[in-house]
């Protein structure tokens, strides 16, 4: 069985033509759709619109954007023009962040679903003057708990997961519908011992290990304060990453299919890259990895 892949990637340690020859190589290995993260780095949307126009069938996707970083009307008018000048090759990823990464920047946090409520309803009723992409794109949102799960299945088109559990993917899928798409992002190692395979899982999920926000949900499964704490247990970094060769990986990838994931979004963890516990950036291209399970 070919799975069905994507990638989640940043971009902001590859150069422009870099990123060009990487993305083209991406695409030759039947790369479905490549994810551009938002924190403070490169803007996804422009990034976006220049890697649709080097590219011919893979879709870029904004993976996943801030509802605060921009109003609706903005989101709305930038992914009718992407997938107007791409035929189609672009989903408008949103996510609603995190307390720690939006309020430096000015705003005021506003509880989740009510604030995604809002968003996807003022996206519908956007104003667009330009000419309409003859396929709207595909909107997916981010939302790891019942209250998003539940806006997803009433009001966009897909349901992205991060880091998250198998059970996790059965729950969601139960509530969004077979209709919906379910991209899910895992974070793979490709190693097979596993005292080292762990502790990059742990190096890499560091930071997002510490968002309370996660938390929540991995007790809801029966995960507690220890599991997270220290790094992570085993049981909890077994539970939410890939690691192993790449037949091991396969295996692993395909529960999220059996469960009812529709992409698998790699998420690679990279050798000797520089993982700082305040940071959720990876910024080097894990050929083998990608290679392997392509």
């Amino acid at each position: 069985m070919k799975l069905p892949l994507g990638l989640i990637q940043w971009t902001e340690g590859t150069d422009g033509r870099k990123l060009e020859e990487y993305v083209l190589r991406l695409e030759s290995l039947g790369f479905e759709e490549l994810w551009l993260p938002e924190i403070a780095g490169r803007e996804p949307f422009s990034t976006a619109g220049y890697l649709l126009a080097k590219t011919t069938k893979i879709k870029i996707s904004s993976g996943i954007a801030n509802v605060y970083a921009r109003d609706a009307d903005a989101s709305a008018q930038a992914a009718n023009t992407l997938n107007e000048f791409s035929d189609g090759r672009f989903s408008l990823g949103l996510g609603v962040s995190h307390p720690l990464l939006v309020e430096p920047r000015g705003h005021e946090w506003v509880p989740p679903v009510k604030k995604m409520n809002s968003y996807l309803d003022r996206l519908k009723d956007a104003p667009l003057q330009s000419p309409l992409a003859s396929k709207p794109a595909e909107i997916v949102i981010a939302g790891h708990a019942p209250g998003l799960q539940k806006v997803a299945a009433n009001k966009a088109d897909g349901l992205f997961l991060f880091l998250q559990t198998v059970e996790t993917v059965k729950n969601a899928k139960a509530i969004i519908g077979p209709e919906k798409s379910l991209p899910v992002a895992v974070r793979c190692v490709l190693d097979d011992n596993p005292t080292s395979a762990r502790d990059l899982a742990r190096k890499a999920c560091a930071f997002y290990m510490s968002l309370p926000a996660y938390h929540r949900v991995w007790s809801s499964l029966g995960f507690e304060e220890a599991d997270w704490s220290n790094g992570g247990s085993d049981r909890l970094v077994d539970a939410i990453c890939a690691w192993g060769d790449s037949e091991t990986i396969k295996k692993k990838l395909k529960s999220y299919i059996d469960a009812g994931a529709t992409q698998l979004v790699i998420y690679p963890c990279n050798p000797g890259e520089d993982y700082k516990p305040d940071s959720a950036l990876s910024v080097g291209w894990h050929w083998e990895l990608l290679e392997a399970l392509s």
